[in-house]
């Protein structure tokens, strides 16, 4: 017990660093997430194409390869007069949003795909602009329907933060083994696994909440 109450500060601390990138990854991803899905359902073309590709970039390579992309690639385009250079926090918080908006984009995309045609010819009806129609008919029903496909998303963002440590960043995962390999024992990874099974838990309640609450349109 002295042990783990001597090593948690550090723990914390990486802790904290891990909530960071994970509350502004949401901030970021979910708007970004559902432009780009409008955008998918576009019917101008070439706008449609490139976020196509956008979207099958993201997810078609390894959240790893784009952190290490970004930080450690970007920087090297100076040769080509490309001046892109990220601090690491930023390096992350770029990353995680690209992909994590990606991932939104495909789930509000089959969201807006699911609403009724006839709900947008009814707005037309009522002379509600194309804006108007999208915010308070569209997106209610569409954010009910997606929510628990992007709490799913939510709790493998809590997981998936660890991988900020490729970049040199000060991570839960990072504090984690620099004191098992200063100390030699396992007992701070078993303790990084149980905050990150304590926050997973914690934010599954909260979905679970946020889903009960938003329970009145069905």
């Amino acid at each position: 017990m002295t042990y783990i109450l001597e090593i948690l500060p550090s723990l914390l601390d990486g802790a904290k660093l891990t909530l960071e990138i994970f509350f502004w990854t949401i901030i970021g991803s979910i708007p970004l997430g559902l432009l780009v899905g409008l955008g998918l359902n576009s019917k101008i073309k070439p706008i449609k194409y490139f976020l196509n590709f956008y979207v099958w970039l993201m997810r078609g390579t390894p959240l790893l390869l784009q952190l290490i992309f970004v930080f450690y690639g970007l920087p090297t385009l100076q040769q080509f007069h490309i001046h892109i250079v990220f601090g690491r926090y930023d390096a992350a918080l770029f990353a995680f949003i690209l992909n994590y908006g990606a991932y939104f984009a495909e789930i509000f995309r089959g969201g807006l795909q699911s609403i009724p045609k006839g709900q947008y010819e009814s707005a037309k009806v009522l002379r509600l602009s194309y804006w108007q129609t999208i915010r308070t008919i569209v997106i209610p029903q569409v954010f009910k329907i997606v929510l628990p496909s992007i709490g799913n998303e939510i709790i493998n963002l809590v997981k998936d933060s660890s991988l900020v440590y490729v970049i040199g960043l000060g991570d839960l995962l990072r504090a984690g083994n620099v004191a098992t390999s200063r100390d030699v024992t396992l007992v701070p990874l078993l303790m990084v696994g149980a905050i990150y099974l304590l926050l997973t838990a914690i934010f599954t309640l909260i979905l679970k909440k946020i889903e009960k609450h938003y329970s009145y349109y069905k």
